[in-house]
């Protein structure tokens, strides 16, 4: 595992322009949208906050890592099959199980960067707060990061080319960005809609991380949909994933 993930680093390492749109499309957006004076006064709606203060920082935070698991990753590995890399380590003894965990964890980390380069400068250059629950920060950030990457590698094992995945992708994310909030705020959606959202990985991670801004432990139902949501699109992605 450990030579698979210096490989890995070597390689995103190469394609760093990639990664560095993945964190500028977000911290772009965030220092943008958090100059609206709208945006930078006190909210009924989000409890006495200013949208800046966690809404905005959480939902950058989601777009980061959205974009990351449904556009970097899938068309990493679908290059890799175009260009019979994976043809090459599957005469090897390795089980797809140990690359996509690799892969797995590679990006989970740059999107941990990602987040913190995102509250840093919401709190440097918009005065945002910080999570207040720091480690029930680090745990729902986890525990939905992994979710959502596990969900990029099912795209990345049924994407027939590297051309296709960021279609495939983008087919699937701008859906979980509405339904998480990014565009109408989920306290005035409909039943019907907020229920999706409760249930679709990405609005109980939101919310989550919401509460840890506030100072509260994540609440014990979005931590669930997270996890179920880990399990079931890990063994999707292993299930499906095919060497070429």
């Amino acid at each position: 595992m450990n030579k698979i993930l210096l490989v890995e680093t070597k390689l995103l390492g190469r394609d760093w322009i990639a990664a560095g749109l993945t964190l500028a499309l977000p911290l772009g957006l965030l220092l943008i949208l958090g100059q609206i004076p709208d945006l930078q006064k006190p909210d009924p709606n989000l409890g006495g906050q200013r949208f800046v203060d966690a809404q905005l920082p959480a939902q950058m935070i989601l777009l980061a890592l959205l974009t990351t698991a449904f556009t970097v990753l899938p068309s990493a590995m679908a290059t890799y099959r175009e260009q019979g890399v994976l043809r090459r380590m599957s005469t090897t003894p390795m089980h797809p199980g140990r690359l996509l965990g690799a892969q797995l964890l590679l990006n989970l980390v740059m999107a941990l960067v990602s987040a913190i380069v995102v509250i840093v400068a919401g709190r440097l250059v918009l005065g945002s707060h910080i999570p207040e629950q720091l480690f029930g920060f680090l745990l729902v950030f986890l525990l939905g990061a992994a979710a959502m990457l596990a969900l990029g590698l099912v795209i990345a094992a049924v994407a027939p080319n590297s051309k296709s995945a960021p279609g495939i992708g983008s087919v699937a994310m701008f859906p979980l960005l509405f339904v998480a909030g990014m565009w109408i705020p989920r306290e005035i959606m409909p039943d019907t809609l907020r229920t999706i959202s409760d249930y679709s990985v990405v609005g109980p991670f939101v919310n989550a991380m919401r509460d840890t801004w506030a100072g509260d432990w994540p609440q014990l139902p979005h931590l669930a949909v997270m996890l179920v949501g880990l399990v079931l699109f890990t063994g999707l992605a292993v299930r499906l994933f095919k060497w070429e």
